[in-house]
């Protein structure tokens, strides 16, 4: 079995593929029109986060038995145009899921308690000890949205703050544990003091923080970002950070990452979260860790193989 791996990956996957017998290609340095002149002579695809699948791709592709996704979304593939074709998808959501509950909850200690302001004063010569008092995340209802591999996750990490996790996920039914009940939409809005979103882009999830997601609350709560960028309109977390509906915000992914190139709009509502003290912003780098970096390999590896 011959297997393009079209982005970069961690050195530790090549050794895996040996041991498995499968022959492999390792390209991250092509570009689209590169994998369009090359695919069709090889039976997986191995993928991050630059290349997108799409039907032109696919229908090139004329011996691909699967594509293998090094992460957890599958927005950059067409998968209906796959499933058509036969090809199977995979993802390494278990791999890097613990990396981004460490994450989320790193942001969220680090918001609570001020300490990227408080860094910066201490640094600078202020000793500002009640301009930084915190808050606790004991006792805090936590509403999460979307209860996968990322959400269960953090579930379980939150338990340990002693928070009670209450979880949504519009596709599952059954999947209340111990570390969270499962809950409505509408229980969320009603008694969440902090919500975690952790789900796919779809066209149902697009936008799904909106002005009217946000008023829907029945008390101003505080937000986190995890998944994808495009969920969450950043002019309605503005809106809501102005008005005191959103308490404060951890983005780690936003709707345009490209923020060298952002529209007018764009711009300004990226200038007042990067200016706002009650915001933390990081670079798409929840799961981004050591350890997960070959972990998503193990898991992608034990999914092929399993497979045939």
């Amino acid at each position: 079995m011959k297997i393009l791996i079209a982005d970069s990956m961690h050195p530790s996957l090549f050794e895996m593929l040996r041991d498995e017998g499968w022959d492999y290609s390792y390209h991250p340095e092509f570009r689209r029109e590169d994998i369009l002149n090359n695919i069709s002579g090889y039976e997986g695809l191995v993928i991050r986060s630059k290349t997108n699948v799409d039907e032109e791709m696919l229908s090139a592709a004329t011996q691909l038995r699967f594509i293998a996704r090094a992460g957890a979304g599958l927005d950059l593939i067409d998968l209906e145009v796959a499933r058509t074709r036969q090809i199977e998808v995979f993802h390494a959501g278990k791999g890097n899921r613990d990396a981004v509950a460490e994450h989320a909850l790193g942001m969220l200690l680090v918001l609570f308690n001020n300490i990227l302001r408080a860094d910066r004063q201490v640094r600078s010569g202020t000793w500002d000890r009640e301009g930084n008092r915190g808050v606790e995340l004991m006792n805090k209802t936590v509403g999460i949205i979307g209860y996968g591999n990322n959400g269960s996750a953090t579930a379980q990490r939150l338990s340990g703050f002693g928070c009670q996790v209450l979880a949504y996920d519009k596709y599952r039914d059954n999947y209340g544990d111990a570390f969270a009940s499962e809950s409505s939409m509408q229980e969320i809005m009603e008694k969440a003091d902090i919500v975690s979103l952790h789900i796919p882009l779809t066209e149902v999830t697009r936008y799904l923080v909106n002005d009217e997601f946000v008023d829907n609350f029945s008390k101003p709560f505080y937000l986190l970002n995890l998944s994808r960028g495009e969920t969450v309109s950043l002019d309605a977390v503005v809106k809501g950070l102005k008005s005191g509906r959103i308490l404060g915000a951890c983005l780690d992914v936003l709707e345009n990452e490209k923020i060298n190139k952002l529209t007018q709009a764009q711009q300004e509502a990226f200038d007042y979260l990067r200016a706002s003290d009650n915001v933390v912003l990081t670079p798409h780098i929840a799961g981004w860790t050591h350890e997960s970096y070959i972990r998503i390999n193990e898991v992608l590896i034990d999914q092929i193989r399993n497979w045939l």
